[in-house]
């Protein structure tokens, strides 16, 4: 019954996970706007096998994301569903590793009486400081990271397999089937790469395996050195696929690092234990200056960690393996290969934290037994604390709104949170907040092209279309493969009349990016104003196979047809575009005239442009 109720509690404390939609935080480019994933038919599972989509080989997460959208389509409730239920799975996998852990620490104030249930209490209470910490909600709640949660159940149940194969029990097929559940952790994300070093640190503690009395060359350890050669080898396999997936940019130089390396694990360390502050984004500075005040703060913290870990090596070995492992862990997501606009993030913990957790339930179980009930009490308050953090938490991804505004709470100077909420404000027509926000973007990172593309977006739809295009090729300048740009460049001379321009550089932007469903719209747009409808259908055609729930195709689909006196045909594509978006004000418009007009020879229906937002980067 205790797996149950830690699983249930986690669930209570994500349950508002369900109410979240996606989030203008990649969630557009891996799910709204890529219909590569949708489904797992064979077309779709080559590209899940074969793609390095945004930098990542992860083809096991992109097929539970293809299953949730055979179960789902685009409902976000149930990609939501899935992340939360795996992050149940996983509280309950950190209450198994904890109980085996402290069933082989040979304590011995646990034997005799009692024993089972303090070690029952302490792995209890390492699942649900590990589950509840609202560090956690980042890899939960965002339904980008199916990843973190994913990976982290294979890797935790590789090493429970593990630990499962050297007590013996059905150690051949044990063994054997750890490595193939590492193998999957690491297609589900290759940052559990850290595995084998993990099973290296239990095998020294507690497990007692290698080093102290048995050496660290003696039969004993070289028969866990050959363990763990599988082990190694898959690791190494995925730390040169992740190289190749990410085709990393620009990297800060070997001093730059490791100041931000030591930033962001002290970062962890402290925010593991005062969790407040928490934002979706922590963006890295535009100079990383390795004197700065906060790096000497994170080299302090990280010596400080180092002398703890030395001096508890035989007094309590417990405390130099939890922080050994927790450094080990958070390694790849620590900058040592910079991906992304970010110095740290809250689910770079998710990996490492229960070696944290086991931690903090080993000082609940070293308490004196007079004090076991006020431990106990101890703990449940401090649990209640995280619980109500965590729901708390889980509400900044309700919406891109509540997601960009979190960030400019905590950070107003984040260009990417100022241009992310410019977006937000220009879909909610209050153009000159968006403009007001694209502003201080540019202004606080003159080399950010998705700023310069959003404050084009705001001064095309004031008409200001000249000054629009300028920042459009301001932000083709920096990051020539923008192909959002591209087609935003597009809509500014349709605006002005130019449509051949306009179509060139449509036909630019579907040669960056074949799935761009806005420049297929635009494009067919743009060959009505030419007189050539029958031109443009195959392009709205081509978008509704891209995204089948675009309103927007369906309404400039039916507006072609209108125009060619098509009136039957152009009312049910302005029907299509209704049953999508039942509050659209064009299809509903364009319906009632189409309908007028059956009987007319001339409609007067007008296309409207996609104008597509600036896009976010995930690290």
């Amino acid at each position: 019954m205790i797996p149950l109720a830690i699983a249930a509690v986690t669930v209570l404390a994500f349950l508002p996970v369900l109410n979240n939609g996606f989030v203008s935080w990649d969630d557009d480019k891996n799910f709204v706007d890529n219909p590569h994933f949708r489904g797992l038919g064979p077309a779709q599972l080559h590209w899940m096998w074969t793609t390095f989509h945004m930098g990542h080989f992860v083809p096991l997460s992109w097929m539970t994301l293809g299953l949730d959208y055979t179960l789902w389509g685009l409902n976000p409730l149930g990609y939501h569903l899935t992340n939360l239920l795996l992050g149940a799975a996983n509280a309950v996998l950190v209450y198994a590793i904890a109980r085996r852990l402290f069933e082989k620490s040979g304590w011995s104030r646990l034997e005799g009486g009692g024993r089972d249930d303090l070690i029952t209490l302490g792995a209890t209470i390492a699942a649900l400081l590990f589950a509840l910490h609202p560090l956690r909600v980042e890899s939960v709640a965002w339904a980008t990271e199916r990843r973190d949660v994913l990976s982290a159940c294979f890797a935790m149940a590789s090493i429970l397999a593990y630990l499962g194969a050297i007590s013996r029990e059905r150690a051949r097929t044990r063994y054997w089937g750890a490595v193939v559940l590492f193998a999957c952790a690491l297609l589900s994300k290759a940052t559990t790469m850290t595995v084998p070093a993990v099973l290296a640190i239990l095998n020294v503690y507690p497990l007692k395996r290698l080093g102290g009395a048995s050496g660290w060359w003696s039969e004993a350890a070289r028969r866990v050195y050959r363990e763990l050669i599988p082990f190694a080898v898959l690791s190494a396999g995925a730390a040169a696929l992740s190289i190749v997936a990410l085709h990393p940019p620009d990297q800060l130089s070997f001093v730059q690092k490791v100041a931000v390396s030591a930033y962001s694990l002290a970062f962890y360390t402290w925010k593991t234990i005062a969790p407040a502050g928490l934002s979706p984004l922590y963006e890295m500075p535009q100079h990383v200056d390795p004197g700065e005040l906060r790096f000497l703060l994170g080299y302090a913290t990280v010596v400080g960690l180092v002398v703890v870990a030395w001096l508890s090596r035989r007094r309590a070995p417990a405390v130099t393996a939890a922080l050994v492992a927790f450094a080990v862990i958070s390694l790849p997501m620590l900058g040592v290969v910079q991906n992304g606009p970010q110095i740290a993030a809250d689910r770079y913990t998710y990996h490492a934290a229960p070696a944290l957790a086991i931690l903090g339930a080993t000082a609940f179980l070293m308490l004196p037994r007079p004090r076991a009930l006020i431990s106990v009490l101890g703990a449940a308050v401090v649990l209640g604390i995280l619980a109500t953090l965590t729901w708390t938490q889980t509400e900044v991804w309700r919406s891109p709104e509540t997601l960009w505004g979190r960030v400019l709470e905590v950070d107003s100077a984040s260009a990417i949170a100022q241009s992310g909420m410019a977006n937000v404000r220009y879909k909610q027509d209050r153009v000159n907040e968006g403009i007001a926000f694209s502003e201080r973007a540019v202004a606080l990172a003159p080399e950010y092209a998705e700023g310069h593309n959003g404050l084009g977006v705001g001064l095309t739809r004031k008409d200001r279309a000249p000054e629009a295009i300028k920042e459009y090729e301001r932000a083709l300048a920096l990051k020539p493969e923008y192909d959002v740009a591209e087609n935003n460049l597009g809509i500014a001379f349709a605006s002005m009349g130019l449509m051949d321009s306009a179509v060139a550089h449509y036909r630019r932007c579907l040669t960056l990016n074949g799935d761009n469903a806005s420049a297929e719209v635009n494009w067919g747009n743009a060959l009505v104003r030419l007189d050539s409808s029958d031109a443009a259908i195959p392009h709205y055609e081509r978008a509704l196979a891209l995204q089948p729930a675009s309103a927007d195709a369906h309404v400039n689909w039916g507006v072609a047809l209108a125009r060619e006196s098509k009136y039957a045909d152009a009312a049910q594509h302005f029907r299509a575009a209704l049953a999508i978006d039942p509050g659209n004000a064009d299809a509903t418009a364009y319906l009632e005239r189409a309908t007028r007009l059956m009987q007319s020879t001339r409609p007067a229906l007008d296309q409207h442009d996609r104008t597509a937002p600036p896009a976010s980067r995930e690290p």
